[in-house]
């Protein structure tokens, strides 16, 4: 399946498929149901799906005992019109019938062209003349009777608003029902408190201007505390936010609902890291009331756009596997997926950037200084996580049982996040965990007036969700890291026991209800955590758990070479984590011993294999302990799964070849062209008469109907100088340089990695300035201006990566004060990169540059946001480009360097390699101290290793 065609990751036929849940104003009708198309199948074990009920049977209530006769008559009219197709409606008015209706046209994918409404006495008559996604009027009389079907079951459920009797409440548009044992009397005055009760709770909050401004004005003076007469905009985007997040709660709270009812296989997702980026467009988007608040906004004298940027990046995360989450969550819930997402709440989250005189500096990222408005604490709901200890042997029924004494406890607290799907009322669950000390811990130390030992306590628990990613190169930061992976898995997977033993007790029905996916090896203790719950804490045999744990495991893998992979110490686990690396151990032994069985006494390839691994460090191999236990593991792209099944994992594909396959990692458009490129957006839904698109990317390919159209090129054009214009604005304010958006803009924005190659593009940049600098004024009119901008953070500890951010600095300075080549040449170092940046720079790029060595890039989702942005791409024919080269042909992109096939051949032949004198005199000049700080950059040149010098000098070709 194409990376551009296809959504983040195709769901899974072993999860219940739902329909989506309740529409607007409605539950989705039967009819819908019979239009809903399963999507591909992503986990193993295909379940039944689950059938969509009547509204009155999901709601348990006697149906045959409120049968009513429909008032409203729908008649369909092909005749009445050459282009479109007349759907007349009588029916007794109500308020909110209209939005019922059109909201029905709107997930069938029709579109409205002309509509008229006339009064008959109490009943009113509406016309409408529909089209289907293609502009054509709908003749399949399959098709109109299914539409006729879908638009009486919604006008007639969502006019059902009547209570059925004692104990019993509809909450109106909602289409739930309520009831309490004994909440409700049989008379009197409780019956009818209770009654005003649920009137009070009938109905969604409203989203025309004058309800919107009531809530943010509400907002303003009862939850941010100011004066509804004097507030400024970051107060106002904080009562913007938390009305928002009002609705999200009402949808939230039906989602859950409604899957408590029906009790599906839902789907847990793991990540470490989630990087959410900025929320409130977002969220209004895929509510579907963004024009609305801008119009409530613009009457009280505020601009939405300008309240959206007082929000900051929720920076969980790093990279593409952070985005790859945040992604994911959004396509889950757009999907009306049964699912949750699970990680940690970091409360400084990565770093800040900050650079003085070209070096970068990291700072905490004070994100949730001014709190948090999207997340809900839950202070309730919390768990105790188990540190370091002993294992202790107690009989239990004749037999032998482990039992943990820990040494530490610390309390795991939640931190739920709504997160909303676009064109559907879903709207699923991020919960992050949150370090606090244990009371038990906090009151022996305060009880005996041991106070210093009690804030150690309270900072060293807190400690474990304070910085993302903490400096492993020491035992300290290693034990942090791994103290961090078991805190959020042990919390999680505690959260789901307890929510699976709700309604079950059964654990032989387990995998039935829960499918855990690991998102790369961080979260991969949730493996021996689980066997260790059911084993000691629910009395299981060790075969019915591992049984059970084999079935419910699946796991994706962002690595692209065997010493990149995950490694933790066994003295490091035992220490901190004891009883786990029993299991580990017992694991291993049952798995050699059926490898033995396979392969005999190969003690080679049983020592490559072997979750344990021997040497001056004993460790254990995270990512061979989630192959053994998980049922499916998936490379982020085809090349990617090449490399898995041919270099990586080469001895477990060939064991289990049935367990690896690939799902190629995905963006989603709703945030990278609906909230980063509105004009662009608007353009696109204009010309292909639809915004279906936005749910289904596919009609895309529309365009071409309309690529050779003079006026959409101009339009196009002009939306893409706005952009740059935006972005010039941007570079003047961030860093004082003024850049003429009429130049190309050459961008490279991603985290610093050698693999990535940033240095080569500044080499590259070099050679351009000195080509410049050498030509005739005649030649120098034929070159068009450029203007090169480089983003991106390097890891804390990474000191080559920060001294290619150095060399970016020393070149940019020599080349921009230049005034011999004027605007034909600048080099831009966008300081402090982070997703609003990304949504900033993206769409005003003319040129993206993604060049990583071929076959070191797992996926590389970055290449996506601009393509779908209408940018030119410069890349390597590596991860996920090799299918969009297929997607959308080679003469449509730049190709660069080396095939993956060809590179190991060139590496060997590196040491020998003459490189060309167009490259020795670029490196040259920097040792020559042609540019600002010259002794560093010779430091950097001395520094080039063998491998790196490969990567540069046999890739340009």
């Amino acid at each position: 399946m194409s990376a551009i065609s296809a959504l983040l990751i195709p769901p899974s036929s072993s999860l219940p498929l739902l329909p989506p849940p309740q529409s607007f104003f409605f539950s989705l009708p039967a009819p819908l149901v019979c239009l809903y198309k399963p999507p591909t199948a992503f986990f193993s074990a295909p379940k039944p799906q689950l059938r969509l009920l009547p509204r009155r049977a999901l709601s348990g209530r006697d149906e045959t005992a409120e049968a009513s006769v429909s008032t409203a008559t729908i008649a369909v009219d092909n005749a009445e019109s050459p282009d479109a197709t007349a759907f007349v409606i009588r029916a007794r008015n109500w308020i909110g019938l209209l939005q019922v209706i059109t909201r029905v046209f709107k997930i069938l994918g029709l579109r409205i062209e002309r509509a008229t409404i006339e009064v008959e006495g109490e009943f009113f008559v509406k016309r409408f003349l529909v089209v289907d996604s293609h502009g054509a009027k709908i003749e399949d009389p399959e098709s109109l009777d299914r539409i006729e079907r879908a638009l009486r079951d919604a006008i007639d459920g969502a006019a059902d608003r009547t209570p059925a009797g004692p104990g019993t409440a509809r909450l109106g548009s909602r289409s739930l029902v309520v009831r309490r044992a004994g909440l409700v009397p049989e008379s009197g005055e409780g019956k009818a408190k209770a009654e005003r009760m649920f009137s009070l709770m009938d109905g969604f909050l409203k989203n025309d201007p004058i309800s919107l401004q009531k809530d943010i004005l509400d907002h303003v003076e009862y939850t941010v505390a100011r004066s509804r007469f004097s507030f400024d905009d970051f107060e106002a985007y904080q009562a913007v936010s938390h009305s928002v997040r009002d609705r999200l709660i009402e949808r939230w709270h039906d989602t859950h609902a409604y899957f408590k009812r029906k009790d599906p296989k839902r789907l847990y997702f793991f990540s470490l890291e989630f990087l959410m980026g900025r929320s409130l467009s977002n969220s209004v988007i895929n509510l579907g009331v963004r024009d609305q608040y801008a119009d409530a906004l613009n009457q009280l004298g505020f601009e939405f756009e300008v309240l959206a940027e007082q929000e900051g990046d929720a920076a969980q995360g790093n990279g593409g596997l952070a985005r790859l989450s945040a992604c994911q969550m959004d396509s889950l819930a757009t999907m009306d997926f049964p699912a949750w997402g699970y990680g940690l709440r970091y409360q400084y989250g990565l770093f800040r950037q900050v650079i003085l005189d070209g070096f970068q500096h990291e700072q905490p990222d004070y994100w949730l200084n001014f709190g948090n408005p999207w997340e809900i604490e839950r202070i309730h709901v919390s768990y105790a996580v188990k540190f370091y200890g002993t294992v202790e042997e107690q009989d239990l029924n004749g037999g032998k049982r482990k039992v943990w004494v820990p040494g530490e406890m610390v309390e795991a607290v939640a931190y739920d996040n709504p997160i909303p799907g676009y064109g559907t009322r879903n709207t699923i669950n991020l919960r992050l965990w949150a370090a606090k000390p244990s009371d038990l811990y906090d009151m022996e130390s305060y009880g005996t007036g041991d106070y210093i030992n009690a804030v150690i306590n309270r900072q060293k628990a807190e400690t474990i969700s304070s910085v993302l990613y903490p400096d492993d190169r020491s035992y300290q930061g290693k034990e942090l890291r791994l103290k961090q992976q078991y805190f959020f898995v042990s919390a999680s997977v505690q959260d789901i026991i307890r929510r699976f033993k709700d309604s079950l007790n059964d654990f032989n029905q387990f995998p039935e209800k829960v499918a855990l996916q690991l998102n790369d090896t961080h979260p991969s203790l949730a493996i021996p955590e689980v066997m260790r719950v059911l084993v000691d804490e629910e009395f299981l045999s060790w075969k019915q758990a591992w049984d059970i744990v084999c079935k419910i495991f699946s796991c994706t893998t962002h690595t692209v070479v065997p010493e990149g992979l995950e490694k933790i110490p066994v003295d490091l686990l035992g220490s901190v984590l004891p009883r786990h690396l029993q299991i580990i151990f017992d694991i291993n032994f049952s798995f050699m011993e059926e490898l033995k069985k396979h392969f005999g006494l190969d003690f080679n390839r049983l020592s490559q294999m072997s979750i344990v691994e021997e040497g001056a460090v004993k460790s254990i191999r995270m990512a061979n302990l989630s192959i053994v236990c998980c049922h499916t593991v998936n490379g982020v792209s085809r090349v990617h799964l090449d490399i898995l099944k041919t270099k990586v994992f080469k001895d477990f594909y060939e064991l289990w070849p049935q367990k690896f396959h690939y799902k190629t990692n995905g963006v989603t458009q709703r945030r990278w062209l609906v909230v980063s490129n509105p004009g662009l957006c608007g353009l696109i839904s204009k010309w292909l008469g639809t915004d279906a698109w936005i749910r289904d990317m596919d009609l895309l390919m529309g365009l071409r109907d309309h690529a050779g159209d003079a006026e959409l090129q101009q339009e196009w054009k002009m939306v893409r100088r706005i952009n740059k214009i935006r972005l010039a604005e941007f570079i003047d304010a961030m860093t004082g340089m003024m850049v003429s958006p009429d130049a190309m803009f050459d961008v490279q924005i991603k985290r610093i990695h050698e693999y990535k190659r940033q240095l080569l593009n500044i080499l590259g940049i070099i050679y351009r300035y000195d080509c410049i600098k050498n030509m005739k004024e005649s030649d120098r009119r034929k070159v068009v201006p450029r203007v090169c901008i480089i983003g991106g953070k390097a890891a804390p500890g990474y000191d080559m990566a920060k001294k290619i951010i150095k060399l970016c600095h020393a070149v940019g300075e020599t080349i921009n004060n230049d005034s011999d080549i004027d605007d034909l040449l600048k080099l831009v170092f966008i300081p402090d990169f982070n997703v609003s940046v990304a949504e900033l720079v993206i769409p005003g790029s003319d040129l993206s540059q993604h060049i990583s060595t071929a076959g070191h890039e797992a996926s590389g989702t970055g290449s996506m946001k601009f393509l779908m942005n209408g940018c030119l791409l410069l890349a390597t024919a590596d991860g996920a480009t090799i299918e969009i080269i297929e997607e959308i042909g080679e003469d449509n992109m730049f190709l660069f360097g080396a095939k993956v096939h060809e590179v190991p051949k060139l590496r060997e032949k590196a040491e020998n390699h003459r490189v060309a004198l167009q490259f020795a005199r670029v490196l040259s000049q920097i040792c020559l101290g042609w540019y600002v700080m010259a002794t560093l950059a010779m430091r950097i040149t001395s520094n080039l290793s063998v491998t790196l010098l490969k990567g540069v000098v046999t890739s340009i070709s």
